[in-house]
């Protein structure tokens, strides 16, 4: 059976799904189980993007040393640059033991096995410094490369790092905490559960699963996109969205469910937002990341964050923590159309919940 959904039901199956309308949840590690993951960004110009996301599902009850804790009992590990549920790391062992893939490689898979496979002695150094010394931060493990690395961007010539990476990727070494913004790396066996290994393709299907149930609708198929895929496979139900081209999953539980909605202030990085391209199909606005954007050509802000009332994006919110004077500073409120006064009340409520959450005087720049 196919849905035919319009905008507005679909967006709030999006809402619902991602634990952004009323009421909020109440628990941190059901949140994050149900969200499948948080990625990991320190960027701090608010506050770190795993933290923010947190705090727009559960507001000021949300303490981050909760979630640091959840991750040294390891209910929580990090794992190539997100933070997800220890379970669900089996869903990902058997493509561990199959790096860097199955069947013909991508023409940089084969570039990656080959830099690898050239560079055997640094990774077998690296595995001897760690079974010995224990978790070491990247910048005091051995660098034996043979091939440096090369690329046009910031991984240029980092030897260690890419074949931490890799290594990750293969189930050989993991994230054991963090000092500040550094990791600490240690061997996988030390740091990940033990556990079954799903086979690929069930594997596969059950990370779809877990997706849609999180994002609710999405794509049937998307692009590549490296750690986490934006689109649902065949998880779900097939459905139609009037006025958007092409055919979309949904999470059939996500039907017919009533809807209460309220003001959020969302990370650029979350789920709701980070797949830009379903973002302006469905939700129709207009938003980019513009940190990496020179100040003059920035429309909106460094970290402006998208707000969400009800069912609609209406909004950015331009912000900078500013730790050393102790204000959360709002340079500026960017209103798409103008906000009537239920939703300047709502938006200007979060906006201080953020500022007491942070501990910090909320100043309006």
């Amino acid at each position: 059976m196919e849905h035919r959904l319009t905008r507005q039901e679909a967006r709030r199956i999006a809402v619902r799904a991602q634990l952004l309308a009323a009421p909020r949840p109440a628990d941190l590690l059901e949140v994050v189980r149900h969200l499948g993951l948080l990625q990991v960004d320190l960027t701090a110009a608010v506050a770190p993007s795993a933290d923010l996301v947190c705090w727009t599902r559960l507001g000021s009850r949300y303490d981050p040393a909760a979630l640091d804790g959840l991750l040294d009992e390891r209910s929580l590990v990090e794992y190539q640059g997100v933070i997800r549920p220890a379970e669900d790391l089996a869903l990902f062992r058997e493509d561990m033991a199959d790096w860097p893939g199955r069947g013909p490689l991508r023409d940089w898979e084969e570039d990656l096995r080959d830099w690898f496979e050239t560079n055997d002695v640094c990774r077998d150094d690296i595995l001897g410094h760690l079974r010995s010394e224990g978790p070491t931060p990247a910048r005091d493990l051995p660098d034996t490369c043979v091939l440096p690395w090369r690329s046009s961007g910031w991984n240029n010539g980092r030897n260690v790092q890419r074949m931490l990476d890799l290594m990750e990727r293969r189930g050989e070494v993991a994230v054991s905490a963090r000092e500040g913004r550094e990791r600490l790396w240690d061997l996988a066996h030390r740091v990940h559960p033990d556990g079954e290994v799903v086979p690929a393709e069930d594997a596969r299907a059950a990370r779809d699963e877990r997706r849609l149930r999180a994002l609710g609708i999405a794509r049937s198929k998307g692009p590549y996109c490296g750690v986490e895929a934006l689109d649902a496979g065949q998880a779900g139900e097939p459905a139609v969205i009037e006025g958007v081209r092409g055919t979309w999953r949904v999470d059939p539980e996500r039907l017919g469910q009533p809807f209460r909605g309220r003001a959020a202030l969302l990370s650029p990085l979350d789920r709701l937002v980070v797949d830009r391209k379903r973002m302006a199909e469905i939700f129709e606005f207009d938003y980019q990341l513009e940190m990496y954007k020179p100040v003059g050509q920035r429309r909106w802000g460094y970290w402006a964050m998208p707000i969400l009332y009800g069912d609609r994006l209406v909004g950015k919110l331009d912000a900078t923590a500013d730790q050393a004077a102790g204000v959360l500073r709002v340079h500026a409120v960017h209103e798409d159309e103008p906000f009537n006064a239920r939703v300047r009340d709502a938006v200007d409520r979060e906006a201080r919940d953020l500022a007491r959450w942070l501990d910090l005087e909320l100043v309006l720049a």
